[in-house]
Formats: structure tokens, sequence, C-alpha cells
């Protein structure tokens, strides 16, 4: 069980998309933002203007992963867009704790591959290779489990 007196490690986590569990290297994009409005009615006593919560901007995710032989995963699935149609998947991103436990839960919900990033390649380099993909989606619960 994590002890509360220090912060969570980020390094041990994991990713379920459309029912089945792929394992990647790096998990980055959960952010929410709150668009700003700013009003000042013209009679008003007071010379700011006043700050209201305006749309929510949900960011895209970005999933990174090492290259396996015969794994066509991220293809497949981005490969469903057609006729502006496209299969869209939960996902749960899971922090684990030393015993593989969860300790936060990131729900994910209407996810597609907005964005297919194939690695580069080099002749130079001593490197694995990785693909990137982007996942647009319609927001995200985030749960701490105790």
């Amino acid at each position: 069980m994590a002890n509360a007196n220090y912060p969570l490690p980020k390094f041990h986590f994991s990713v379920e998309w459309g029912g089945s569990k792929i394992a990647f290297t790096e998990v980055s994009g959960l952010n929410k933002e709150m668009d700003l409005l700013e009003y000042r009615y013209g009679n008003s006593p007071e010379f700011f203007k006043q700050k209201m919560a305006g749309m929510l901007k949900i960011s895209n995710i970005t999933l990174k992963r090492g290259i396996f032989a015969g794994d066509n995963e991220f293809y497949d699935w981005y490969n469903t867009v057609a006729m502006n149609l496209v299969e869209r998947r939960n996902i749960t991103i899971t922090l684990l704790d030393e015993n593989h436990a969860p300790v936060v839960v990131w729900k994910v919900k209407d996810c597609f591959i907005q964005n297919l990033k194939c690695t580069d390649l080099k002749s130079d380099v001593n490197e694995l290779g990785i693909d990137t993909v982007e996942i647009a989606n319609h927001g995200f619960t985030m749960e701490h489990v105790a």
C-alpha cells in the first residue's frame, strides 16, 4: 500500500483501451482547462471586469509505445475511420502501487485516434522504435482509490 507521507511515483501504470491492456512507455495530456469570460457592465461602480467560468477545454491524450512485430493495434483502430464514422472507445488509465493495485484511475470517454505518428528510422543510433498516438476524447473523470 502507498505511504501517505510520500508522493506517488509515476512510472508504474496500466492502460486499458477498448477491452485490451496495452503496455505504453508514456501517457501525457490528462489536462482540463476552463476558458475565462470577462464582463463589465457600463455603470458598474468597480473599474474592473468580472471573471466567470466559460467553456471547458479538454486536451488530447498522447500515448507512446514500442513497436512489436505483428502488433497492429494502433493501425487497426486508426483505420476504422470511414465516411466520417470512427470507432470510439473508452480508455482507463491507472496509476499502480508497488503491489500493482490501483491508486488513481482516470476514465476517459469517447476516444478515437486523431493522430498516428510512426517511429523515425536512423541508421546511426541504438534506440527502440516508438510509435505515438494522439487521442481525441470527450473528457475524463479522476478517482483516488483508498
